[in-house]
Parts: C-alpha cells; sequence; structure tokens
C-alpha cells in the first residue's frame, strides 16, 4: 500500500475508515458520464472491489463528459476501459469489468455480494431492474440522473420503491437523450452519488435517505424533496 494515499482524506475519512473501506463491494451500472465519475471516485477513494457495468463502447459524442473517454479508445468497451485506467489509479481496488448491458436475466448475478449499487444508468427500464434487484438482495441503492443543466440523487433502501415513483409509466430513454449533457452536470452529480455511496458503505446517516435531491446548476437551486411525506 501507498503510505501517504489516502493522506489528504485525514479529517474526512479516518484511517481506520479507509481500511473498512477497502473490505467493501460497489456495483456501479453504466459507466458513461455519470458512472464515469462514480468509478473514478470510489477508486480514488479506496473502496475494495468496484464492479464497473456497461454493454456500451466509446464513441465521439462521449468525449465532451465521460472520463474515462480519449481519441485513442473510440469503439472499446466502456466497462473494460474503466478497469484498465482505474488500475493505472489505484492499483490496490479490484475493478471487474462487465461487457454487458443489465437486463432481468443477469442483474442480480451483477450485484450479488455488493455492499452498495450506484445507478448511473440512462433508461427508466433499466433503472427499475435495478431498484428491485437491490430490494431483493437487501442492497442499498444510490440513485443519480442528469439532463442539460440539472440533475437528481437520492438514497434508496430496499422496499423504498422510489425509481417506480419517480419513472412511473416510463419504459426507455429519459430527459438526457432530449437534453443533452455538458461535462459539469454529470460531475457534480456524480460526486454526490459518491459521497452517498461512501457513507453507506461506512454505515453514516445519510440525509437524502428516502429523499431526491434536485439540482439546478443554471440557477444554482437546491432542493430536497421527501417522498415519505
Amino acid at each position: 500500500m501507498r503510505k501517504r494515499r489516502y493522506e489528504r482524506n485525514h479529517t474526512a475519512i479516518l484511517q481506520e475508515e479507509n481500511r473498512i473501506l477497502a473490505g467493501k463491494k460497489a456495483c456501479v451500472a453504466g459507466c458513461g458520464g455519470l458512472g464515469g465519475g462514480v468509478i473514478e471516485g470510489l477508486v480514488r477513494t479506496g473502496v475494495g472491489t468496484v464492479v464497473a457495468v456497461d454493454g456500451d463502447v466509446f464513441d465521439e459524442t462521449n468525449l465532451n463528459r465521460q472520463v474515462f473517454s480519449n481519441e485513442e479508445n473510440m469503439g472499446k468497451s466502456k466497462a473494460e476501459e474503466a478497469a484498465v485506467q482505474s488500475r493505472l489509479i489505484n492499483s490496490e481496488v479490484e475493478v471487474i469489468a462487465v461487457n454487458s448491458f443489465i437486463d432481468e436475466k443477469n442483474v442480480r448475478e451483477i450485484i450479488a455480494d455488493s455492499d452498495v449499487a450506484v445507478d448511473a444508468l440512462d433508461n427508466a427500464e433499466a433503472r427499475k431492474m435495478l431498484e428491485a434487484a437491490c430490494e431483493e438482495a437487501g442492497i442499498p441503492l444510490v440513485h443519480g440522473a442528469v439532463a442539460g443543466w440539472n440533475g437528481q440523487v437520492s438514497v434508496i433502501m430496499p422496499g423504498q420503491r422510489m425509481i417506480e415513483a419517480l419513472y412511473e409509466g416510463e419504459s426507455v430513454g429519459g430527459d438526457e437523450n432530449d437534453t443533452g449533457n455538458p461535462y459539469f452536470t454529470p460531475a457534480v452529480i456524480s460526486a454526490l452519488e459518491v459521497a452517498e455511496a461512501i457513507k453507506l458503505l461506512l454505515g453514516k446517516e445519510s440525509s437524502l435517505e428516502g429523499k431526491l435531491l434536485t439540482v439546478d446548476l443554471m440557477n444554482h437551486q437546491y432542493e430536497i424533496i421527501d417522498f415519505g411525506e
């Protein structure tokens, strides 16, 4: 272990907490704009095992925002590139690439043994499958979504079914396909997802459990909506 790797975490994440994180496993569904930022954050923070899930490949339209994309890896698997580049960042973290889209057949196996799952997907149908599988497995889910200048984050504990409520009546697509995404929105939302995932892995209380944080970066308006009310 590099002795000084986590030195600048000090008061935010204690040395003992770094040892706890080293024994944890997180599953990140999606390795694009949101997922790439989440994976990088978890790897740099020292979560011991990260499962990177995505069946897509990089193309030129990803270069504006997806942190693992570059001009040399067009056409390559997003999940596999996330694993390769993550090893260069932190060789102490095991990044498992799953070069597949989430579906009813594989979702339970993909999240198996994870301590937390992170939703970095871009369609309602896959999000609902992930939420249902996490509920069945008793795994907390950190949800994130982006659209233009706007984004949202939530912490969903098993049984809360917030994705079902948020995307009621929707099956595919989403705002991202209509509004597009600049770099800064997924950067902000992915960082928030990482923070919530780390809290869950360390057993800390999350102020977003059962709630939805909405973020408007154009006007800097932030609101927390309580789904329990």
